[in-house]
């Protein structure tokens, strides 16, 4: 079951059945399940032999070769005939391709590192991957969130927007983040450490 092709793919647990073109030129991966641990209720843990129904999912995968690729998985729903389990029916899953999910980990693990480790801008990452803004963005604060501390360390000075004198006026204005409030660890080495929208709640949360 696992040929050249389901090797160059390199998708674990999905063994390519074949490739076409679709109308717009664009190669579609056909692939079907190739690991017979997904037959396993998660909840019991036994093997089903009650197929439910087959399906069809279509999970966002990296580009292959330069190009996207539209990948199609043939999958199935099995049926737990365990009388005590609630869960009842249940699809199958690999570890590239979660429960529910919309792209394969690999394409969200490098959209994420493009942003946090190469400096790419989101939106730039977005159009290259064919995503949407916000899936970047969840993939990016999801791989700091695993690496960043749960929260600041103690901070002895906090910064916030510099204010001086409007020779025409008298009075004293805001001369940055007029409309946010950037936050920063001035005597640390913590950097910035928010950016909200205005200027006196901001300084009450952080103050508090």
């Amino acid at each position: 079951m696992y040929n050249d092709t389901t090797l160059l793919l390199g998708l674990d647990g999905l063994a390519v059945d074949h490739v076409e073109l679709d109308a717009d030129g664009v190669r579609v991966v056909h692939v079907i399940t190739a690991d017979e641990r997904t037959r396993c209720c998660p909840l019991r843990e036994l093997v089903s032999a009650s197929l439910k129904e087959r399906v069809l999912t279509e999970p966002r995968d990296l580009p292959f070769g330069g190009d996207r690729i539209r990948l199609v998985w043939h999958k199935s729903w099995w049926r737990c005939r365990t009388l005590e389990c609630p869960k009842r029916t249940f699809t199958e899953t690999v570890p590239p391709v979660p429960a529910r999910a919309r792209l394969t980990t690999r394409l969200r693990q490098a959209a994420g590192t493009a942003v946090a480790t190469v400096k790419r801008v989101v939106s730039e990452v977005a159009a290259s991957v064919g995503l949407s803004w916000p899936v970047v963005h969840a993939a990016f604060t999801a791989q700091a969130a695993a690496v960043l501390p749960a929260g600041p360390a103690p901070v002895q000075v906090l910064g916030r927007p510099k204010y001086q004198v409007n020779p025409l006026t008298g009075k004293n204005e805001e001369t940055v983040g007029r409309w946010h409030t950037g936050l920063v660890d001035v005597t640390g080495t913590q950097g910035l450490l928010d950016q909200v929208e205005g200027l006196a709640a901001a300084d009450a949360a952080w103050l508090a």
